[in-house]
């Protein structure tokens, strides 16, 4: 659907050069006696690249509707990381390019929001917040805390990172 430049919205995504963009950021520029711009900042879905875009008041975009849908990870195989729709039990693989790192938060049977372009997905969005089973831990250094002191731990997904020592004192 054409929108005119004077009708976009933070947060609408459109179409330009075969690839999905989000608005970013929108401005109405009017200088002294000069004709009004619209300078759009924009976000490519899939790759994640910035850019700007002038446009004049008459200029159209073309605007993209997208749908969400609750869907839960099952398991990953040589097709790709496969995913079921928890309402039509549809499953469907989605490659490394379009989880990307946040298969570093998603369990199995875990749920998480896949947003599709017509019947496409094209990104993954996880909960603010998850649960995950540590596996394996450092042994923190005792009576190091003048400074932030971190251990390297792994959790169920593979994923590694830094975490503060917690203190295991019997009383």
């Amino acid at each position: 659907m054409a929108v005119r430049a004077t009708e976009v919205k933070r947060g609408m995504v459109i179409t330009q050069d075969n690839d999905l963009w989000v608005i970013v950021d929108y401005e109405h520029i009017t200088p002294g006696n000069w004709r009004a711009i619209h300078q759009i900042k924009l976000k490519n879905l899939k790759t994640g690249n910035q850019r700007q875009l002038r446009l004049g008041s008459s200029d159209t975009v073309e605007e993209v509707f997208l749908d969400k849908k609750e869907c839960q990870y099952l398991y990953k195989d040589a097709s790709g990381f496969v995913f079921m729709d928890n309402v039509s039990f549809d499953q469907f693989p989605l490659q490394e390019e379009v989880v990307g790192e946040y298969m570093k938060y998603i369990t199995e049977n875990s749920n998480v929001i896949v947003t599709f372009h017509d019947v496409i997905p094209i990104s993954v969005e996880v909960p603010s917040a998850v649960v995950l089973r540590v596996i394996e831990a450092e042994p923190a250094a005792r009576g190091n805390t003048a400074t932030n002191v971190t251990k390297n731990v792994k959790v169920e997904t593979g994923f590694e990172l830094k975490a503060p020592p917690t203190s295991t004192s019997a009383t």
